[in-house]
């Protein structure tokens, strides 16, 4: 929470411009291109870690999908893994998240940005229509970012909770690649008392096709998606003992 705290206080002169930049291309989409919205979500992105000292490695880019629609399920750490990942993510994607999370400054200029969808946790029924949109646009080639633990523990020390079986009926109903993210210190940076200079990782792992995965159940897929992110967790922090 400190780091967090240091970028705010250190970006507070870029606010005036930058905040009212953000909302105007967030507006008026017909206006600025997904790309150039991406850009300046990613631009945003560079100067907190700039400021903030916050170094962020990707392996594995080359495993993404070259073309159509993609989901990918990375491990969920805290506040700063969707910018760790839109930050190594070279095309636009956008991601779902927690309705009553998504309204502070800032982070509601991030999501119009990228255009992502908002979850009602407690609405069952906004919730499939939310799955239905989400499918319907990755199956359009849209990229997007959905965390199957559904929420983050602070000081998480790189731990994976359990994933839930619904986060992959996007997938399901899509028939596209899903792509499993491993995070490593992604927590260190708004989510612990961590204040010196950082490296987070971004691992995109190999994808799932729709092949692989379709007689499957949703559970199945939410435990084979774990399994592959917890040992790339463990290969890559005993490689760094």
């Amino acid at each position: 929470m400190l780091k967090l705290f240091y970028v705010i206080f250190m970006n507070l002169h870029r606010a005036p411009y930058m905040i009212p930049r953000m909302r105007a291309e967030a507006d008026h989409p017909q206006r600025y291109t997904e790309e150039q919205r991406y850009s300046l979500v990613q631009h945003a992105i560079y100067l907190m870690n700039k400021t903030g000292k916050i170094n962020t490695v990707e392996t594995g880019a080359e495993n993404l999908p070259k073309q159509g629609g993609y989901m990918m399920y990375p491990n969920h750490q805290g506040k700063y893994d969707v910018l760790g990942i839109m930050y190594t993510h070279k095309s636009p994607c956008s991601f779902v998240m927690d309705k009553r999370k998504s309204h502070t400054i800032l982070v509601r200029e991030f999501c119009d940005l990228v255009q992502a969808k908002r979850l009602e946790k407690d609405n069952p029924r906004q919730g499939i229509t939310i799955i239905n949109q989400v499918a319907k646009e990755v199956a359009a080639g849209k990229k997007y970012i959905l965390f199957p633990e559904g929420g983050y523990r602070f000081n998480n020390k790189n731990k994976v909770c359990d994933f839930k079986a619904g986060s992959f009926k996007i997938a399901l109903k899509s028939h596209a690649p899903i792509v499993p993210i491993a995070l490593i210190d992604s927590y260190k940076v708004f989510n612990s008392f961590h204040i010196g200079p950082i490296t987070t990782y971004v691992h995109y792992l190999k994808p799932i096709c729709y092949e692989e995965y379709k007689g499957m159940k949703t559970q199945e897929i939410a435990d084979l998606v774990k399994i592959r992110i917890e040992e790339k967790i463990q290969q890559e922090m005993q490689a760094h003992k």
